[in-house]
C-alpha cells in the first residue's frame, strides 16, 4: 500500500510509514453497486473485543458500537431479555474493569441517558469553530466532486484525468479548483503544487508539520480516514482486489496524503488552533481504553444475544426422523430469505426434503454474461475464480446482442449529455409519458429472459468433471441418498429503481444472482461422463436422479425452473414439482407480507416491479444464527427467516476438510453480513447509506445523499427500519455446528483470524449434539457445557 522506501526526514518516519499502513487497514472495504456484497465494518477491529472497538470508534468518528443504554433499558422492561441474561453476560465478560454487581451495570445503563459522542476534532474542525467558515464541509465536497470523476466505472461521460494515480490527479485538479481559495483559504492552489511528488513524502512533511507522534498517528490517520467516509472505503476495495490478485493498490496512501494538506494548510492558515491541535495530538497518543460505561454497554449487548439465544435452544429440540428416499430435494442457498421458503416447500409434502448449501455451489467462477464481454466474479469475495465460464450464444446471434447494448449505451449517453440533454427532453420527453405512467402503477420491469445455458471455456475433460462433482457433492454432505429429482436453487432479488439491487442477489456469488451456478452445476452433475467418474470414486448417484436448476426470487417468492436439456420423459415429475412450489411461495408469501410495511400476501410480488417501493424486500434483516447441520436438526422447526442453515453431516466428513471450509468460508461471510446489517443499524451515520429517497448514484460506485459531498456505504436506513421501529435486531451471530469440539477447536488452532472472530466475541460459537445445544465456546479454545443458554 505504502511506499517504505520514501525515507527522507528523521528515523522515526518508518513508523509513520507503519502507522500509515495500520490505519488503512482498519477502514473496512466498499464493494461497487454492480455486485454489492456485504462487508464487516469491524473487519479492522476484530483483534479487539467490543468494547475496546466501540471506544476506537468513538475517538476516529465519534460514534459506538453498541445501542444506548435506554434501549437495553427497554429491553429488559419489555422482556425482551431478562435480569438472567445480563447476570450471565457480566459473568462471563472477560473485562477487568467490568461492574461489580447487574445494580452496578444497571446504573451504568441509566448514566447512558442522553449522551453523545464526538470523534476527536480535525484542524478543518478546529479552524471552522475559530474562522467561522464550515471547512470540513469545503473538504468533503471539493475532495467528493475530484473522487467522482477520479473513480468513475463507466457512469460519467468524462474523467479529469484518467490513468493518472490518484494523488498525482488531485494535484493536477487541486492546483486550479479555486473553491478554498474563494472560501479564504489563500494560496491553497499554490501549496498543494509545491507538495511533494509522492503520498509518502507528502504524508511524512504533514506529519512534521502537524506534530505528529509515532503513538498518535495511527488514530489521527485513521479519524482522517473516516472523515473521508465511503471514498476511503472504496479505496480499501482497491487494495483488497489488488491483494486477491497477488498485486498491491497505493490509493489508501493517496487519500491520506490528500486529507493530510488540507490539515496542514488549514493549521498554517489559523495559528490560533495550534494550542487546540497540539492537545488533541497527545489525545490520540492516549492508549485505546474503553471507559466503564462502553465495557458495561458491551455486556448488555452480550445480554440481548444470550436472551436470542434462549429462543434458538427452545426451537432446536432434537432431530426429526428421516423418511424414505424423497421425491424432490430442493438444495437451496444458506441465505436467512430461504429458511422460509424451505420451510414452505417441506410442508406441502412429506416426499420433499431441503438442503443448504453456498449458493455458489462451490463452483469458483468468473463468468462472461450474455451479451458482455465483462468478468464476473460469481464466487465469494474471499476467494479467487478457478473456472472460467460464459453465457454467451452462437457468434451471429450474440453479436446482435452486442450491438444492442451498444445501442442502448449510446442512446443512454446522448439523454446525459451536456448539450444534448435538454433537446432530448424537450423532443423526447412525452414518448416517456406511458412508461412513466405504468412504472408508477407497477406495471414497468418484468424479469429478462433466461440467457443462453452457461458453458466452461475450453470444457471440461473426464476427470475434471467427476473430481469437480465429487468435490461439490461431497460438500453439500450429499455423497448418498439422493432423491429422484434433486432441485439446485440459486437465488437473486428482483427490485426496480433501485441502486443497491445486487445487494438482494446472492452474496456467495459476488453480489451476482446463483443462476449461472445452479445451471452449470445441474449440467455436470446429468453429465454421463460425470457420473461414470462419481461411480469410480465410491459416490454412486441413482440413473433416476435427475438434477435441475432453477432459481429462487426472494422478492416474490417465485421459482424459475431451466430445462437445460433435461429430457421430456420427466415431464410429469416437473410439473408435479412446479406444483409444490406454487404452494410454496404462497405460503412463503403470506408469512412475509406480515412484516413488510403496507403489503398483503397478493401484493408482495408486486412490489418488485414498483420504482418508487424503497422497501421491496427485508433482505437479510434479522439474521442472527448460523447452523450447520443436517437438515433433521431443524426440518419442522421455525426459526423466522434468521438462521442460515447448511447441511452438514460429520459423520461423513473424512478428515474434517468440509468443516473447515465450512467455518472458513460460509461461516465468516455470514458473520460479514451479519456484522453489516448491526452496523447499519446501529452507526447508520457512519457504516450506513443513508435514507434512499434523496440517494444519488455515484460513478457506478456507491450513493451519496444529495448532489454531493461523502460516499456513503452499507445499507440504506429503509433497508433495517420500516419508519417507525428497527427491523433488524442487532446481534452478534451465534454459529451452532454439530460435530465434535475436538474437530472445531483444531480447525480454529489452523486459522488465527478466524478465532480472532470468536475469541473477540464478534461471534458466538456452540457445538449441537443430536440437534440440542451440546457446548458453548470460550475464548482460548475452551468449552463449557454448563453455561449453555435454557430455553425460553
Amino acid at each position: 500500500m505504502l511506499d517504505t522506501d520514501a525515507q527522507i526526514a528523521p528515523a522515526d518516519t518508518s513508523m509513520i510509514l507503519t502507522a500509515a499502513e495500520a490505519a488503512g487497514r482498519r477502514i473496512p472495504p466498499a464493494f461497487p453497486l454492480e455486485a454489492t456484497v456485504a462487508v464487516n465494518p469491524f473487519l479492522g477491529q476484530t483483534g479487539e473485543d467490543l468494547a475496546t472497538a466501540s471506544a476506537r470508534l468513538q475517538r476516529v468518528a465519534g460514534v459506538r458500537a453498541t445501542q444506548s443504554g435506554a434501549v437495553y433499558r427497554q429491553m429488559l422492561a419489555d422482556g425482551q431479555m431478562t435480569e438472567e441474561d445480563l447476570t450471565a453476560a457480566l459473568a462471563a465478560s472477560p473485562a477487568v474493569d467490568k461492574p461489580a454487581s447487574v445494580a452496578a451495570l444497571r446504573a451504568l445503563l441509566d448514566e447512558d441517558a442522553g449522551t453523545t459522542t464526538r470523534a476527536r476534532a480535525t484542524v478543518a474542525d478546529l479552524a471552522a469553530a475559530a474562522t467561522g467558515i464550515d471547512w470540513p464541509s469545503i473538504i468533503e465536497k471539493t475532495v467528493g466532486l475530484w473522487a467522482a470523476g477520479q473513480f468513475d466505472r463507466g457512469q460519467a461521460l468524462w474523467s479529469p484525468a484518467p490513468g493518472q494515480d490518484a494523488f498525482a490527479a488531485w494535484q493536477s485538479w487541486a492546483t486550479h479548483d479555486l473553491t478554498p481559495e474563494v472560501a479564504g483559504l489563500s494560496g491553497f492552489c499554490a501549496h498543494v503544487a509545491a507538495a511533494p511528488d509522492t503520498p509518502e513524502r507528502a504524508i511524512l512533511r504533514a506529519s512534521e508539520a502537524l506534530g505528529l507522534s509515532e503513538a498518535s498517528a495511527e488514530t489521527v490517520f485513521h479519524r482522517l480516514y473516516m472523515d473521508l467516509g465511503g471514498w476511503s472505503q472504496h479505496a480499501r476495495w482497491l487494495l483488497w482486489q489488488a491483494e486477491l490478485a497477488g498485486t498491491s493498490d497505493r490509493t489508501l496512501a493517496d487519500l491520506l496524503a490528500i486529507r493530510l494538506i488540507w490539515e496542514e494548510a488549514l493549521l498554517a492558515h489559523a495559528p490560533e488552533v495550534a494550542e487546540a491541535w497540539a492537545a488533541m495530538v497527545a489525545s490520540h497518543a492516549e492508549p485505546i481504553t474503553p471507559t466503564p460505561q462502553d465495557i458495561a454497554l458491551s455486556i448488555a449487548q452480550e445480554a440481548a444475544e444470550r436472551a436470542h439465544q434462549r429462543t434458538l435452544t427452545s426451537a432446536l429440540s432434537g432431530p426429526t426422523q428421516p423418511g424414505e428416499r424423497p421425491a424432490l430435494q430442493a438444495a437451496f442457498c444458506i441465505d436467512v430469505r430461504s429458511e422460509v421458503f424451505r420451510r414452505a416447500l417441506e410442508s406441502v409434502d412429506p416426499g420433499v426434503e431441503t438442503i443448504g448449501f453456498a449458493g455458489f455451489f462451490g463452483l469458483p467462477l468468473a463468468h462472461k454474461s450474455h451479451g458482455s464481454d465483462v468478468v464476473e466474479a460469481h464466487l465469494p469475495v474471499l476467494l479467487n475464480p478457478g473456472v472460467e465460464t460464459t453465457s454467451h450464444a452462437k457468434p451471429a446471434d450474440e453479436e446482435e446482442t452486442r450491438i444492442a447494448a451498444r445501442t442502448a449505451r449510446a442512446w443512454g449517453r446522448f439523454r446525459q449529455a451536456a448539450v444534448s440533454s435538454f433537446a432530448f427532453v424537450e423532443a423526447a420527453g412525452p414518448v416517456y409519458a406511458g412508461k412513466l405512467l405504468k412504472d408508477a402503477l407497477g406495471m414497468g420491469d418484468k424479469p429478462a429472459p433466461a440467457a443462453p445455458a452457461p458453458q466452461v471455456v475450453g470444457g471440461m475433460d473426464a476427470t475434471a468433471k467427476a473430481d469437480t462433482a465429487a468435490a461439490v457433492l461431497g460438500a453439500m454432505s450429499l455423497t448418498k441418498g439422493h432423491g429422484e429429482v434433486i432441485l439446485l436453487l440459486g437465488h437473486g432479488g428482483h427490485v426496480t429503481n433501485n441502486p443497491h439491487e445486487s445487494a438482494y442477489h446472492c452474496g456467495a456469488c459476488g453480489g451476482y444472482t446463483g443462476e449461472v451456478s445452479a445451471r452449470l452445476l445441474a449440467a455436470l452433475l446429468n453429465d454421463p461422463e460425470t457420473r461414470a467418474g462419481l461411480a469410480e470414486r465410491k459416490i454412486t448417484v441413482p440413473d433416476d436422479t435427475l438434477f435441475v436448476a432453477g432459481l429462487h426470487d426472494t422478492t416474490t417468492d417465485e421459482i424459475t425452473i431451466y430445462e437445460d436439456g433435461l429430457p421430456s420423459s420427466r415431464g410429469d415429475d416437473l410439473r408435479r414439482i412446479k406444483g409444490w412450489l406454487k404452494q410454496a411461495g404462497t405460503i412463503a408469501r403470506a408469512e412475509r407480507a406480515t412484516t413488510l410495511p403496507g403489503a398483503t400476501p397478493l401484493t408482495v410480488a408486486e412490489r418488485a416491479l414498483n420504482w418508487a417501493e424503497v422497501r421491496p424486500e427485508w433482505g437479510l434483516a434479522g439474521c442472527a444464527a448460523f447452523i450447520a447441520a443436517p437438515r433433521t436438526a431443524t426440518a419442522g422447526k421455525d426459526l423466522g427467516g434468521r438462521a442460515f442453515l447448511h447441511s452438514y453431516d460429520w459423520q461423513a466428513d473424512d478428515g474434517f476438510g468440509t468443516l473447515e471450509l465450512i467455518i472458513t468460508a460460509p461461516v465468516v461471510v455470514a458473520s460479514w453480513i451479519s456484522l453489516q446489517y448491526y452496523g447499519s443499524s446501529v452507526m447508520p451515520g457512519v457504516f450506513g447509506a443513508g435514507n434512499k429517497l434523496i440517494h444519488n448514484v455515484v460513478g457506478g460506485i456507491g450513493v451519496i445523499e444529495g448532489n454531493s459531498g461523502r460516499l456513503r456505504p452499507g445499507l440504506p436506513w429503509q433497508a433495517v427500519h420500516d419508519g417507525e421501529r428497527l427491523m433488524h435486531d442487532p446481534l452478534r451471530l451465534s454459529v451452532m455446528i454439530e460435530a465434535p469440539r475436538e474437530a472445531i477447536t483444531d480447525v480454529l488452532e489452523r486459522h488465527p483470524g478466524v478465532r480472532d472472530l470468536f475469541d473477540n466475541g464478534w461471534l458466538h460459537l456452540f457445538t449441537l449434539k443430536d440437534g440440542q445445544v451440546d457446548a458453548r465456546y470460550r475464548p482460548g479454545l475452551a468449552w463449557d457445557s454448563t453455561a449453555l443458554p435454557l430455553a425460553a
